[in-house]
């Protein structure tokens, strides 16, 4: 009876469900002024998986909104310094970061931007389990399916802050979020998604909100 009362709730609420876990190491205290801004960056070193870049934009949009902090687009700040922050030569510390901002016309772009932060977002979602399955056939009643799937997914993000101005890691977060979705098909199949990766968005988006800017 526990798989149908999910399913009961998961069609009262649209979608599968999803637990998320979010944990903080604070090393400073931010301190913004109205003219700073920051960026959100995602990790694409490892050939083993890519921090997806709408992940990436999520994040900068949910620490954006409603706190006044200016968040530099990802894909622009990317193309402006080109090449010095694709995959290959981004730099991997903060030190690497100052020998970067030596070039002249790098330097220039930052101070354009006036950088305060820099967020590297690292991590990626996978589908860790499937079961069920579903059958379609035709027939002269017409066309219709019939079973039950599921599939778990998991994320696993860490974001670290960069203090541009002081030089130094000021804090890191991670958000883990969990969730099972659901595909009951009676006749029609109806996808019932677990927002994993949403609900790991919010999680490190608020957390990095309220990192950077304690009062919004």
């Amino acid at each position: 009876m526990k798989p149908l009362y999910v399913i009961a709730l998961c069609l009262v609420i649209g979608s599968g469900c999803t637990s998320v876990t979010v944990d903080e190491f604070k090393r400073g205290n931010a301190n913004l002024e109205a003219t700073d801004s920051v960026v959100v960056l995602g990790r694409r070193h490892s050939s083993d998986y890519e921090t997806e870049p709408d992940l990436v934009e999520c994040i900068g949009e949910e620490i954006a909104s409603g706190s006044g902090i200016k968040v530099i687009g990802e894909r622009e700040f990317v193309d402006r310094l080109y090449p010095w922050f694709e995959p290959r030569l981004a730099p991997m510390s903060i030190r690497s970061l100052h020998r970067t901002a030596q070039r002249d016309d790098v330097a220039h772009i930052l101070r354009n931007y006036d950088i305060h932060y820099i967020i590297w977002i690292d991590g990626h979602t996978e589908t860790t389990n499937s079961a069920g399955s579903i059958g379609c056939s035709v027939g002269p009643g017409g066309a219709g399916c019939f079973g039950f799937g599921t599939w778990d997914k998991e994320s696993d993000y860490e974001a670290t802050i960069w203090d541009f101005d002081k030089g130094q890691v000021v804090g890191k977060i991670s958000a883990d979020a969990s969730g099972t979705s659901y595909m009951p098909a009676i006749i029609v199949p109806i996808p019932l998604i677990a927002r994993v990766q949403n609900g790991a968005c919010e999680g490190l988006g608020t957390q990095l909100r309220k990192f950077l800017k304690p009062d919004s």
